[in-house]
């Protein structure tokens, strides 16, 4: 649980991270933040169990760069503090999947 609970906060700083350096993706706040984080892991989670293993962090291509782009435009539809356009998303999936190298929001 406590794992989780670090795991939405650095995910949270990411997406502030990420607002502040990307033209084209904006999240307003922490608060704002950590619950983008939750809804992009929900819609994470939803989308690779429709999909598969081939788009998990994990194993992410071409195909996984895309889908969390997807993913990561439309969770704005349901954080009214995010806003984002696709160019933004594209760009914010390629930080976020270079920043994941580095440090890892998934606990292993």
């Amino acid at each position: 649980m406590v794992g989780m609970i670090i795991r939405f906060i650095v995910s949270a700083l990411v997406l502030m991270l990420v607002s502040f350096i990307l033209p084209g993706f904006k999240v307003a706040g922490f608060t704002g933040a950590l619950i983008a984080a939750i809804v992009i892991a929900i819609l994470g989670f939803i989308v690779e169990s429709l999909l598969g293993n081939k788009i998990s962090p994990q194993n992410r291509g071409i195909v996984g760069f895309i889908t969390a782009a997807v993913v990561i435009y439309f969770a704005q539809f349901l954080v009214p503090a995010m806003s984002v356009t696709w160019w933004g998303a594209l760009l914010a999936s390629l930080v976020i999947g270079i920043i994941d190298a580095f440090v890892p929001t998934e606990l292993r």
